[in-house]
């Protein structure tokens, strides 16, 4: 903990709250300063570019971005075969190996650029949910890009602004002290904006964050969606009511379509779905009418077999993602960890931007059966569990599975064995599950909640 950290863990709540509003003047100017309206109105015009502008104008950033990592960037000019140069001066992306994750963790200024001495250099790291953060490294007008990308095609696609007052469930640790609830929130008051502690939340804390949006004219949410979610079910069994909101957008985190419902009962607004990277390797985001569109001027994004070829339409893969809008910290061909799938569909709205049908999950989340099956999206045992709050599936090895459950005082025997049956009857026979009652179930060191967990991996 640096001495600032420490300042601010002893400040009183009206101290905290100045620290992080003054912290906010610095953070209004690197996020909106010069330029960011041009990003702004740039994002927006390429969105009615046709496929074929899309198709030229990724080919152009390409070809540029490739011929400077071959020169300027070291873990490409050292690990790029001569061939593979050739390769990327020619803009050929085919013929570049996948990065994995970690020489990215272990040295991330290999991938910096050589020729270039940013300052301010801003620094941020992923969330470690798998494994140790990585450090990803943004120039002031990278940063003020990405906010503006949000800003164009997530904000404004919703019907708001980052000018306008929102609350915000991140992994900031805003309230230093766990066993205190008496406040679960700090205010910036530059930007209007009140950061939730994703830590604190628990049915007897919910009339707190929902005091919060009254208090300060909150008009939209934006943060984990399962942070919001939880808040959802809470405003909802305490009957509980908002303020008039104009949008929620999740990010982090999967929405589903039960998450998705019990946040418009609650929040009584619609619900989009945002989906991204702390390093903006890929950029997606939900239109008007509900569908997933992957930015091509951020990325040019891949779904992959096993094999390396790519997926049909419709079917589900790995996600592999070349960043174009950052060349400072250039990922090329980068192996996200996440398994999605391409949507056929045109949408509606008309914009000629990849649609994904579903993002399923992460790989490391993947659960494995004693006969080799290999299922996702199973957190889906929970639902329609009226007694279950939150609950977590964890295998410990090939046939051993714990399922921890957050449970209503309603929770009886008959659900531990609906649990028990449902794990059954997608994993098969011959697996021993323990169900096991948890006051809460532990966040990530980000905030972020992890319905399955996978310890086991094929050998």
């Amino acid at each position: 903990m640096s001495k600032l950290d420490q300042l601010y863990a002893r400040a009183p709540l009206w101290l905290q709250n100045g620290m992080v509003s003054t912290y906010g003047v610095y953070w209004h100017w690197a996020r909106f300063g010069p330029n960011f309206e041009k990003y702004v109105q740039d994002f927006h015009a390429r969105e009615d570019f046709s496929s074929s502008e899309w198709k030229a104008y990724q080919e152009d950033q390409l070809k540029r971005l490739l011929s400077i990592c071959a020169r300027d960037v070291p873990f490409y000019a050292q690990r790029w075969t001569d061939q593979q140069k050739q390769a990327a001066l020619q803009g050929d992306l085919q013929n570049l190996p996948l990065l994995e994750k970690t020489p990215l963790r272990e040295h991330p200024e290999q991938f910096l650029r050589r020729n270039l001495r940013p300052f301010p250099c801003f620094k941020f790291f992923t969330s470690g949910t798998t494994g140790t953060p990585i450090a990803t490294y943004f120039t002031l007008a990278e940063n003020r890009q990405c906010v503006a990308l949000r800003e164009a095609r997530s904000a404004n696609w919703a019907g708001v602004s980052f000018f306008e007052p929102r609350a915000t469930f991140s992994g900031r640790i805003i309230q230093p002290d766990p066993s205190d609830e008496s406040s679960v929130y700090r205010y910036n008051a530059i930007e209007k904006q009140v950061y939730f502690s994703a830590f604190h939340l628990k049915p007897k804390t919910a009339t707190r964050y929902v005091d919060a949006l009254y208090k300060h004219n909150i008009t939209w949410l934006t943060g984990y969606a399962v942070s919001f979610y939880l808040l959802a079910k809470y405003i909802l069994d305490q009957n509980l009511s908002v303020p008039p909101l104009k949008a929620v957008i999740t990010t982090s985190e999967k929405l589903t379509p039960d998450m998705r419902a019990v946040m418009q009962a609650a929040y009584r607004c619609r619900i989009f779905e945002e989906y991204s990277t702390v390093e903006t390797a890929l950029f997606a985001s939900e239109c008007e009418h509900g569908r997933l569109h992957v930015s091509p001027d951020v990325s040019i994004t891949e779904i992959l077999r096993p094999d390396g070829t790519p997926c049909q339409p419709g079917e589900v893969g790995e996600v592999v993602t070349t960043s174009l809008l950052r060349s400072y910290q250039p990922l090329i061909r980068f192996r996200l960890g996440d398994l999605a799938a391409w949507d056929p569909e045109p949408c509606p709205c008309g914009r000629q931007m990849p649609i994904l049908q579903e993002v399923v999950g992460r790989i490391e989340d993947v659960v494995t059966g004693p006969d080799g099956r290999q299922l996702v999206r199973f957190h889906g045992i929970f639902a329609n569990q009226p007694n279950i709050i939150e609950g977590q599936v964890i295998q410990e090895t090939l046939r051993d599975f714990t399922v921890k459950v957050v449970c209503t005082q309603n929770f009886s025997e008959q659900d531990v064995a609906d649990i028990k049956s449902r794990m059954a009857q997608r994993l098969g026979e011959g697996v021993m599950i323990s169900v096991e009652h948890v006051e809460s179930i532990p966040r990530t060191p980000a905030g972020k909640f992890q319905a399955v967990i996978s310890k086991w991996h094929p050998q």
